[in-house]
């Protein structure tokens, strides 16, 4: 398999959207979907800008999307970053989310395809805010193959 190209979804273009606000030392940002003021930790300006480009350019439905909702793998508690569920309530799109500067690799999509275990979600995707990759999961054939954008929902 090729090299996957990382998409351009130039999440930097919502920075101006998000609620930020100064909390005594702290940069707090508002999160939509959970409708509460989170420490902006470099992971949740990320998690932020996703959350801008999948609900405003890719239209997926804000009732449908949870963030950093639990899920038990091998009996060890996880939360996964961004989960969205299609019209019926099935696992969709998980979404595993780094910080700019941590760099996506082979072990970054692992671990989404880790936590993607008892979900069994039809697409992953993994983003840094700079780099993404989407990769559609065929589980009959136990493959995998990277995708030109993001799946509509």
């Amino acid at each position: 398999m090729s090299t996957p190209r990382p998409l351009d979804l130039r999440l930097e273009r919502f920075s101006n959207k998000l609620s930020v606000r100064i909390d005594g030392n702290r940069k707090l940002v508002f999160d939509d979907v959970r409708k509460k003021w989170l420490v902006l930790q470099p992971e949740e300006f990320v998690r932020q800008l996703l959350l801008h480009f999948l609900i405003g350019d890719m239209k997926y439905n804000r009732n449908r999307i949870t963030v950093e909702r639990g899920v038990r793998v091998n009996d060890d508690p996880r939360r996964t970053d961004i989960l969205v569920f299609d019209r019926d309530m099935r696992p969709f799109l998980l979404v595993e989310c780094k910080a700019p500067r941590v760099p996506l690799s082979t072990d970054t999509f692992r671990q989404a395809a880790h936590y993607n275990g008892p979900l069994r979600v039809p697409y992953l995707m993994i983003s840094n805010g700079r780099e993404s990759y989407v990769a559609a999961i065929d589980y009959a054939a136990e493959d995998y193959r990277f995708l030109p954008s993001v799946p509509e929902w």
